[in-house]
């Protein structure tokens, strides 16, 4: 049996997205005004969450991908 092995665009994108999901939230709690003035507007922290949702359903792709090509043993 082959060890599984995370692809690094999953990893880079699930960090992309976890870093914009928290800089989403400090935006919608009102912290980030004191941070950056573009952080106190609350449209910021819901475009910031947004991109976060996309960068993890892009960086589920190749792990699906990957999966799927371990399921047919290539």
């Amino acid at each position: 049996m082959k060890p599984h092995h995370w692809p690094f665009t999953f990893i880079a994108f699930t960090a992309l997205g976890i870093v914009s999901l928290l800089i989403g939230i400090v935006a919608l709690a009102g912290i980030g005004a004191s941070l950056h003035p573009l952080l106190a507007d609350e449209g910021t922290g819901i475009a910031m969450i947004a991109t976060a949702i996309a960068f993890f359903l892009t960086g589920a792709f190749p792990l699906v991908l990957r999966r799927l090509a371990e399921r047919e043993g290539a």
